[in-house]
């Protein structure tokens, strides 16, 4: 079985599975599951053993039907010229970065416990789930901004414009035939106080039974599948 296939398995299970990108772009891994799936004990095991910012990426469909957009966009409509050269340039890997804005669901308290974000993560991958069925109503009635649970946003074209992690999850979400909403965390090493290295990576994921995928693997199962 192909390495994408048994990645794409795991995450028809709601089991984690490991994504890097490319050792010349950000040259991290990220620990992914579809948000379908999540529960706080999820929460809990990406801030214990990733220990990066857990986002909620979504596909670039879904967020044009709800109406949001990129938050470094949404600031250069502020009639305040320093969000202007705030939101210049590019990151140092290479393109922009595909934060948008942050919610929490109107149910939770403070937002930030794993209880919490697993509830505003769970509640917003029902919204994707049913975007053509009031989905955009019952986002902005649902939902609060600025939260705990950073969105991002993907590509249009997901790997053909931009070899992130965001749009790598996606595209496995869309192999998968998921609902594309999936959660993700980087993997950050206490020793060096810098990214978990990709050796390290494939240690963790061997330890834990994890899938690791590389980019250039998707890449090819892609061109592979046309």
């Amino acid at each position: 079985m192909h390495i994408v296939e048994k990645a794409t398995d795991s995450l028809k299970n709601g089991k984690f599975i490991l994504v890097h990108d490319d050792k010349n772009r950000e040259d991290e891994v990220d620990m992914v599951i579809p948000a379908q799936y999540i529960t706080p004990q999820h929460i809990s095991k990406m801030r214990n053993d990733a220990g990066g910012l857990i986002c909620l990426a979504i596909s670039n469909e879904i967020a044009e039907s709800l109406g949001i957009t990129y938050m470094h966009d949404l600031l250069r409509y502020h009639p305040d010229s320093i969000f202007l050269k705030l939101t210049e340039g590019y990151s140092k890997y290479g393109d922009k970065p595909s934060f948008s804005i942050s919610i929490n669901h109107r149910e939770t308290y403070t937002g930030i416990t794993d209880f919490d974000r697993s509830l505003t993560i769970s509640k917003m991958s029902e919204i994707c789930n049913e975007i053509n069925n009031n989905g955009k109503i019952n986002f902005k009635e649902n939902f609060m901004t600025p939260g705990h649970v950073n969105l991002l946003i993907s590509s249009k074209n997901l790997l053909s414009d931009r070899i992130g992690h965001t749009e790598l999850s996606i595209q496995l979400a869309s192999i998968a035939k998921l609902t594309p909403a999936m959660v993700i965390c980087e993997m950050l090493d206490s020793i060096s106080y810098r990214a978990l290295t990709l050796e390290q990576a494939k240690k963790y994921a061997e330890k834990n039974s994890l899938v690791i995928v590389d980019s250039s693997e998707v890449l090819k199962y892609l061109n592979y599948k046309k």
